[in-house]
């Protein structure tokens, strides 16, 4: 009994070790973007629609929206289109495809509807301080950020933050 218990005891400080080093790099990389009050973001999308997140926060009617900052040469975007497209089904969300060519070409090959600002230059990305992409977003009903998260957003992940900027005093 004894050595079984010195192997959970030792399985739980491996485990927790790891949660400690995923916490402190997201907390690293998340250092210097918006808290508090959203800054300005507004542009002319991919459909040709002028696109504004405090607009769409509005239009939201409480519910939280997803902003996230990416980019068509972005593997780690790539790989998690699926899931801001699975998200878009049930919230707002509002993406910034950040120095990317061929935009309309890639959406349309991937089957992605989600509502997309083009930002060549990057302005839109700098304004908001994001140094890497993807970079994503939980706005409140009040245009509050809520949650920031850099690099790779599992839906799981997403959605409980929306959830909890939703169900959670303002």
């Amino acid at each position: 009994m004894g050595a079984v218990l010195k192997h959970w005891k030792k399985w739980v400080l491996e485990a927790l070790a790891i949660i400690a080093v995923v916490v402190a790099v997201q907390l690293w990389q998340s250092r210097g973007l918006p808290e508090g009050p959203a800054p300005a973001l507004a542009g002319k999308g991919i459909d040709g629609k002028p696109h504004d997140l405090a607009a769409t926060v509005r239009a939201a009617s409480g519910k939280p929206v997803l902003v996230v900052f990416w980019a068509t040469w972005c593997a780690v975007c790539k790989t998690e289109d699926g899931n801001i497209q699975s998200i878009s089904a049930d919230h707002p969300v509002l993406t910034v495809a950040m120095q990317s060519e061929n935009l309309a070409q890639h959406l349309t090959e991937r089957g992605l509807s989600f509502a997309t600002i083009d930002d060549p230059d990057g302005s839109l990305a700098s304004a908001w301080r994001v140094r890497g992409v993807p970079a994503h977003f939980v706005v409140d009903g009040a245009g509050n950020v809520r949650f920031r998260v850099v690099g790779y957003a599992t839906t799981w992940g997403l959605r409980a933050r929306l959830w909890w900027a939703e169900k959670s005093p303002q």
